[in-house]
């Protein structure tokens, strides 16, 4: 279903104020500079300031965590360790999430290289279950020139997007770049069974087809939603780029999935040759223009590319309001960099009208001032958090 037909269905319940999720609790234990730390909090914004290497990242790093994935830095479990602490990262946490109150824990298993999570002290099966009960989204400086950088990226940020709608996302991805690897081993291994290889494209194919169209689906939604932003941000044009994705504009998903299953048994030889496939969901693009100018977002400045993607973050945000009634969790970290004292205005205003728990990083307090009577601050220092009174 399209956003503007949503509109039209849920116009009343979209105009009531939507309910925030928000973090309520939050302790930690031997994570990155932390040795312990235990946090009360609102379903207001949270603004964390102090100097670079306090430990205001890592804190979004924790609750970026609380979701399917490997966070916001993409880390090694075994790197968020606390140097010199004494046994593994362990994060609790209350959340307001998405059918109420929930307590979700999550630590590295000193055994192997994974985490463990539970629910409301039920272990799951697996870190994807985590999308069932909070939705996040996030914006780093590593971001700031996503559109001038490689395709990947941009495909993790657009699947970010997509989880935080529709939590099933994360289980299809996993699906497919399982069958992706097995499809990949069996070939570099020269083992070319047809029945076999047949199998695992066809699983290939039904999770691929299933990723492109949730992606494509979100991509028509956003680009929508952003032409129709109450802001004053400068905002993208967005379209999704790639086969299975231009397949689907023509035909049904099921004969889209027989189209790829016949590439992939014809690209069998040349995919021993070069790893992977040479078709699939894994080779698309998120492609960006500059709505007002018409140039490809990747010539744009730093400051209107992070523009555009806090205009997106918040169309994202609008989104998942209108679909479900409540708003995510956002963390924008030094999301201030490259903006005018101008677009900085309007960014705190769109986040207070928004309402959406909002996490902040910056190194001075004075960035935050028009929201320090809406807001939660703290000074962090050393690892240690000292609230404003």
């Amino acid at each position: 279903m399209t956003l503007s037909a949503l509109s039209r269905r849920e116009a009343g319940a979209s105009a009531q104020p939507a309910r925030a999720l928000a973090i309520r609790r939050l302790e930690l234990e031997n994570f990155r500079n932390y040795r312990q730390l235990r946090l009360e909090l609102g379903a207001s914004p949270v603004i964390l300031h102090g100097e670079n290497g306090a430990g205001k990242t890592n804190l979004l790093e924790a609750v970026s965590l609380l979701t399917p994935g490997r966070g916001l830095r993409r880390a090694r479990l075994a790197d968020l360790d606390r140097e010199g602490g004494s046994g593994s990262w362990h994060i609790d946490s209350l959340v307001d999430g998405h059918a109420g109150p929930a307590e979700i824990a999550t630590a590295r298993d000193p055994e192997a290289e994974r985490r463990t999570v539970e629910v409301d002290g039920q272990a799951l099966r697996s870190q994807t279950g985590l999308g069932e009960f909070l939705s996040l989204v996030w914006l780093t400086p590593a971001m700031d020139r996503l559109f001038s950088e490689g395709a990947s990226g941009r495909r993790r940020f657009l699947d970010r997007l997509v989880l935080a709608i529709d939590p099933e996302h994360a289980t299809r991805v996993a699906a497919f770049e399982r069958a992706l690897r097995e499809r990949s081993h069996l070939l570099r291994a020269g083992r070319r069974d047809p029945a076999w290889l047949a199998a695992i494209e066809q699983r290939m194919a039904e999770s691929a087809v299933a990723v492109a169209a949730a992606r494509r689906e979100l991509v028509h939604d956003l680009d929508a939603a952003l032409r129709d932003a109450p802001y004053p941000f400068p905002r993208p044009r967005l379209a999704l780029e790639g086969e299975v994705e231009s397949w689907l504009g023509t035909m049904p998903a099921l004969e889209a999935e027989q189209r790829l299953v016949n590439a992939l048994a014809s690209s069998r030889a040349q995919d021993a040759e070069t790893g992977g496939a040479a078709v699939g969901p894994h080779r698309s693009d998120l492609v960006a223009s500059d709505a007002f100018r018409g140039e490809p977002a990747q010539r744009s400045s730093t400051g209107r590319q992070k523009a555009f993607l806090i205009s997106i973050v918040l169309a994202e945000a609008r989104l998942r309001q209108a679909r479900h009634g409540d708003l995510p969790i956002l963390l924008l970290d030094e999301v201030t960099a490259h903006l005018d004292p101008r677009r900085r205005a309007e960014l705190l205003a769109a986040l207070v009208d928004l309402g959406a728990q909002a996490w902040l990083t910056g190194t001075d307090a004075h960035l935050f001032a028009p929201l320090a009577k809406a807001a939660q601050m703290f000074h962090v220092v050393n690892g240690a958090l000292t609230p404003h009174e």
